[in-house]
């Protein structure tokens, strides 16, 4: 099978990469991404001179690289997308332009050819927040957020091209992801690395804000799962039940870290914070998909990637991306 990811520079991208070629030996990718901020190019260091890899540095908005690049393959994993909400809040641009003006390019250039399967990564966020119960795929999208709102309207173009144009594609909506190789901006590895650094956590609002986990290689593997089994037009939600507040996050962190709570300093919350995210994902486990990480477990392994590999977080984790918005907390 012959894959075009795109975004496969970033966190989920760049895992997903390594695990389709370590798990499938007939298996080529080619990896489009425009290396943006949470772009890496030692995420994939180790399997660069992979004959099966192909690595081209480029915009999914780029008409001709791409109509070059799905020429000959099979399938087509869309991992591009700006993600971060606090950036997407003071500079909203660019994720209409990456992720929904992105998708677009991507379904006419599938449009254009012929068997392409194409599989769109989403996020819980499109649907919003909830404060009981779990969002099932049938729920519509309320997005708080730019970030989320460029998401959900590339979601409504996927499904509009399955309907219109009989597209042979997809729409995945997961849940929070942490593991190896997650930019620093990010939460999970944002709190490791300040204990680490001896600095102070923040925290926003009360603390009480309540995500659900999954370990990103849990995520790679319910990917897979739908390339193979997943059906054309359809959305699914991908969750693993990791319920938690961002306080309790950190408190775990520190406490595997052997740290202090005191790092623990709660700052204004931003614009628009959704409270609680949750998903209802029996759909896909009927495909035969579970996790198989435990939090605590996946947690653990994180802790101490990030410990044993400084040299790939040191270089990206500059104050300008450690440094809260100016809502937060200040240096």
């Amino acid at each position: 099978m012959r894959f075009l990811i795109t975004g496969g520079a970033g966190f989920i991208g760049s895992n997903f990469v390594r695990y389709i070629l370590s798990t499938y030996r007939g298996t080529r990718v080619v990896n489009l991404d425009n290396m943006s901020i949470g772009s890496n190019p030692a995420n994939l260091k180790d399997i660069e001179k992979n004959r099966r890899y192909k690595f081209f540095k480029g915009d999914i908005v780029d008409l001709k690289l791409v109509s070059k690049l799905i020429r000959d393959v099979d399938v087509l994993v869309n991992f591009a997308a700006e993600t971060h909400v606090d950036r997407s809040i003071s500079s909203p641009r660019q994720f209409l332009k990456s992720n929904t003006l992105g998708t677009f390019n991507l379904l006419e250039q599938v449009r254009k050819g012929k068997g392409v399967k194409f599989v769109h990564i989403s996020t819980d966020e499109v649907y919003g927040e909830i404060t009981k119960g779990s969002f099932k795929e049938s729920d519509s999208p309320n997005p708080s957020s730019p970030y989320s709102a460029s998401k959900a309207a590339a979601d409504m173009l996927v499904l509009s091209y399955c309907r219109t144009y009989g597209l042979d594609a997809l729409v995945t909506r997961c849940t929070n992801n942490f593991g190896p190789y997650q930019h620093p901006e990010k939460f999970i590895p944002k709190t490791i690395i300040r204990t680490l650094s001896n600095l102070p956590i923040p925290i926003y609002g009360t603390g009480k804000n309540i995500r659900d986990w999954i370990y990103v290689l849990d995520h790679c593997e319910a990917v897979d799962t739908l390339v193979r089994n997943g059906r054309r037009g359809e959305v699914y939600n991908v969750s693993a039940g990791n319920e938690l507040e961002n306080l309790v996050v950190v408190k775990r962190v520190l406490r595997l870290m052997g740290e202090s709570e005191d790092l623990i300093t709660l700052v204004k919350d931003r614009p628009g914070h959704d409270f609680r995210y949750s998903l209802d994902s029996s759909k896909i486990r009927k495909l035969g998909w579970e996790p198989r990480h435990s939090f605590r477990a996946a947690l653990v392994q994180t802790i101490e990637w990030y410990k044993q590999n400084k040299w790939w977080w040191k270089p990206i984790a500059t104050k300008k991306v450690l440094h809260p918005t100016p809502w937060k907390l200040r240096w």
